[in-house]
């Protein structure tokens, strides 16, 4: 009669990858590479990145932050009041971008009386300090067919429209929309309002 071992056996067995297994690890791996390249073509074909320069867009953002740039939109629809741009100032591309808030858009009046913006004789109160430099808007400027008055969220830090070397801004100066941001420092992303 055979004797029975008591206690426990442990037994490991040894597991082997199959021919379809290391397939399907491949392939995954494949899609996923393929899936970030075409990521990162998209988003260089139909967008880019640039760094703000100074502090005219303040609070909004920041100097030396980074925002994304969508290039596509524009192209389907005119930009609209309230948007941030980003356009090349007098439609030189050699320059930096400049990256400004869409006041007013074509038809529109835009005057600023006693440090106060009015867009069609109404008052706007986005800005909470008194606009110091008037520029061009100080005598009633009316937009015409494809431009747009531009100005920093710190107008007095700001050159944009009012500025006789820039003014109004053309459509077909304007590269794209800012609608991303690099929030602290690169630590997280955020939608620009």
């Amino acid at each position: 009669m055979a004797k029975k071992k008591s206690g426990l056996s442990f037994i490991q067995k040894e597991k082997k990858f199959s021919n379809e297994t290391i397939t399907e690890i491949i392939s995954w791996i494949g899609i996923f590479v393929f899936a970030i390249f075409l990521a990162y073509v998209a988003v260089r074909a139909l967008g880019t990145r640039i760094i703000i320069a100074g502090d005219s867009m303040e609070p909004s953002l920041y100097n030396r932050q980074v925002v994304y740039v969508d290039k596509v939109t524009y192209s389907i629809k005119a930009p609209s009041r309230d948007d941030v741009v980003v356009f090349s100032p007098n439609g030189n591309r050699n320059q930096l971008y400049s990256v400004k808030r869409v006041v007013a858009i074509p038809g529109d009046t835009v005057e600023i009386s006693g440090g106060i913006l009015y867009v069609n004789g109404e008052e706007e109160d986005r800005y909470s300090d008194a606009i110091a430099d008037a520029g061009i808007a100080a005598d009633e400027v009316t937009l015409g067919e494809d431009e747009f008055f531009v100005m920093g969220d710190n107008p007095n830090s700001s050159e944009d429209s009012r500025s006789a070397n820039i003014g109004p801004v053309l459509r077909s100066q304007v590269e794209g929309k800012a609608w991303l941001h690099m929030a602290g420092g690169g630590m997280g992303i955020g939608r620009i309002r």
